[in-house]
C-alpha cells in the first residue's frame, strides 16, 4: 500500500475546499492511505498541478465559477492521459445527470454530508489505488 493518496480539490470557495477536507479528514476509511489534500482555486491551477502528475482522486465543485467543476471535468477527461477518478459536488439531486455528461466517476450534493463524501471519496480511492498495485 502506498504511503498517502493525494486529492485535488477544486473549488473556488475557500468554505467549501474546507467542508471537503473536514468531511473526509486524514482518513476517509481504514484500509485507505492517509489522504493529503492539493487545493486549487481556478482552473489553470488545475491543469497545472495535474500536469505534474501524482494525483489520485479530484474533487471538483460544480458550482464553482467561473469554471464549474461539471465543465472542468468534461475537459481533463479528455486532455488529462491517465486522468484520475473524479468526484463531483453538485448542488441539486436533479443535476445527477449532468455529472454524468461530465463523465463525473461519482457526485455528492453540497453541502457535503461527511458519511456519503467519505464513502464516495474511499471508494475511488480503491479504485485507483488498486490500479496503480
Amino acid at each position: 500500500m502506498q504511503s498517502s493518496a493525494t486529492v485535488l480539490v477544486y473549488s473556488d470557495d475557500a468554505n467549501t475546499r474546507e467542508q471537503v477536507r473536514l468531511a473526509a479528514g486524514r482518513r476517509p476509511a481504514a484500509d485507505i492511505p492517509p489522504v493529503e489534500y492539493v487545493e486549487c482555486a481556478t482552473l489553470p491551477a488545475v491543469l497545472e498541478r495535474l500536469e505534474l502528475g501524482g494525483v489520485d482522486v479530484c474533487v471538483l465543485d460544480g458550482e464553482a465559477v467561473p469554471a464549474g467543476g461539471m465543465g472542468v471535468c468534461r475537459q481533463i477527461k479528455d486532455e488529462v492521459f491517465h486522468c484520475p477518478p473524479v468526484l463531483v459536488l453538485i448542488g441539486r439531486p436533479q443535476d445527477a445527470w449532468l455529472a454524468t455528461w461530465s463523465r463525473a466517476d461519482a457526485a455528492v450534493t453540497l453541502p457535503v454530508d461527511p458519511v456519503e463524501f467519505a464513502d464516495a471519496l474511499a471508494g475511488l480511492l480503491r479504485s485507483r489505488l488498486a490500479v496503480e498495485a
